[in-house]
């Protein structure tokens, strides 16, 4: 007995160990953590059950029957996050670069396979070479198997992504296909084809930070959430930002106590809208002044600035928050805002989380780029996601709500189920100015007449109570008592209840 016992703690002394302590040097010379050690941060402490310690490759090729180090070179296993279920995998880059072989692969299948069927959230911290070459064919049948778990596993339990180091070729459609993207400055990169192939090709000269580093990410592509300085910070955000979501599609976020009244009156929104429709003012003041504690998770913080997603509770409970942001662009809606708020709005649904629309918008914006680039099929969208989601919707206009984007924010017509407006709401087909010059095309060479027809139009539409007087909004509201006003709808619809027809599924304009 002893004989065994000192061999299974010699086995696990080698899969602690990962590539050696010399690699382990070179990976907190880069600094980065080790596979372990980021998930000794991640979970509640002693709380990490790890699986298939043991698991070794089974090449036999390029002489691999010779180099086999046990767990291969990815940590599995599932623990308490706040105290709250969580699977994870962490790629080990000091055992074969963290590449993924059959073996390497397998283990990460079994976690996402009872991750599904316990109802609770993946998490995947990735730093990996890619597929591993000496495993040949088998290595890329193991990405495709994580790929095909991902999508069986999209819209079941979240799947976050934490790249903390390389993530290149194929490995980046398993995380580009979970529901958030975190990354580390500096220290992670994803691209389909690296930079030397792309010097090959194209003869352009790019780094790996310009090809697909955290900040590209997180400003050009929108392929990643967030960006964090280091992986300490990276890791302690994401235990704050898991607790936002829930388990699974199954049940409700988790509820958490809070000091801040849910009929906690803001007089400092009465005076937040410019009385210039012109000027701009900060939606996000708005948004932490309405959420609990002002406690709000922004995504995307960096990427079509023009809308805010993110996360914030009220009354202690999980609500997504979608919001026009009049400080870019005058908050119109574009081709990237439209993508972003789109999935956003669709993860929402997924996880009966309640979504929060504050409307400022002026319409979509014009441009033959925007035009060439699919502006109409980006903008539906955003309209597809507001009208098939099921669950609980309040939306607030604040200023304007133009056009075909008053339509697609959310609004009643799209099954919204408690719409507010602000007095200061402008809820037309456009703005004055140019709704005037169409409809007295014929006195546009007066311009005493046009001002004084764009002031007519202005009192006629710059108000709330036309759209109120058809039933399109259920109560115009002064801006203190938002937060209060918010609270009793959320709870009026917390048992709310609504089916789509039967369908295999959508469609959603790509």
């Amino acid at each position: 007995m002893r004989d065994i016992l000192r061999r299974l703690e010699e086995k696990r002394a080698a899969a602690r160990a990962g590539g050696g302590q010399r690699r382990i040097d070179a990976q907190h010379a880069k600094g980065r953590l080790t596979a372990r050690e980021r998930v000794e941060l991640l979970f509640d402490p002693d709380s990490f059950e790890e699986w298939d310690m043991f698991v070794e490759h089974r090449s036999t090729d390029f002489g691999m029957g010779d180099q086999r180090t046990p767990g291969d070179g990815v940590v599995t296993g599932y623990g308490n996050m706040n105290g709250r279920l969580v699977f994870v995998f962490s790629q080990d880059f000091t055992v074969f670069g963290g590449s993924l072989s059959e073996a390497h692969a397998s283990k990460i299948c079994k976690i996402m396979d009872q991750a599904m069927k316990v109802g609770a959230p993946i998490v995947g911290l990735n730093d990996s070479g890619g597929a591993r070459i000496q495993d040949g064919v088998a290595s890329l049948a193991g990405y495709a198997e994580v790929f095909q778990r991902n999508v069986l596993a999209s819209g079941v339990v979240p799947q976050i992504s934490l790249i903390m180091g390389p993530c290149a070729g194929g490995a980046v459609y398993s995380p580009a296909m979970t529901d958030f993207i975190f990354m580390v400055k500096d220290s992670s990169y994803m691209f389909v084809t690296g930079p030397d192939v792309v010097r090959t090709v194209t003869h352009e000269t790019v780094t790996h930070e310009q090809l697909g580093g955290a900040v590209t990410h997180t400003t050009k592509s929108g392929v990643a959430d967030l960006a964090f300085e280091n992986d300490v910070e990276a890791l302690l955000q994401l235990r704050r930002f898991i607790d936002f979501l829930p388990p699974s599609n199954r049940e409700k976020a988790p509820v958490r106590a809070t000091p801040d009244p849910g009929e906690r009156a803001e007089p400092s929104l009465d005076s937040l809208v410019p009385v210039n429709s012109n000027t701009p003012y900060d939606m996000k003041e708005l948004i932490r002044k309405v959420v609990d504690e002002g406690d709000f998770f922004e995504l995307q913080p960096d990427y079509a600035g023009n809308i805010v997603i993110g996360f914030g509770r009220i009354e202690g409970a999980t609500i997504g928050v979608v919001a026009n942001q009049p400080m870019v662009l005058a908050g119109c809606l574009d081709i990237d805002s439209s993508r972003k708020a789109a999935r956003f709005v669709r993860f929402c649904d997924c996880f009966n989380i309640p979504i929060l629309t504050f409307v400022d918008v002026p319409g979509f914006l014009p441009g033959t780029n925007q035009e060439h680039n699919a502006i109409i099929k980006h903008g539906a969208k955003l309209l597809f996601a507001f009208a098939e989601a099921t669950v609980p919707k309040v939306t607030i206009i604040t200023r304007k709500a133009y056009g075909g984007a008053y339509d697609v924010m959310s609004s009643k017509h799209l099954r919204g189920d408690v719409n507010f407006a602000w007095p200061s709401a402008e809820i037309a087909v456009m703005g004055p100015k140019g709704a005037v010059e169409i409809i007295f095309r014929s006195d546009i060479g007066d311009a005493e007449k046009i001002a004084q027809r764009t002031e007519d139009y202005r009192e006629k539409f710059a108000n709330p109570f036309v759209a109120g007087a058809r039933g399109f909004i259920d109560d115009v509201i002064m801006p203190s008592t938002t937060r209060r006003r918010v609270a009793r709808s959320l709870a009026m619809l917390r048992d709310k209840k609504l089916e789509n027809p039967w369908k295999k599924h959508d469609n959603i304009p790509l």
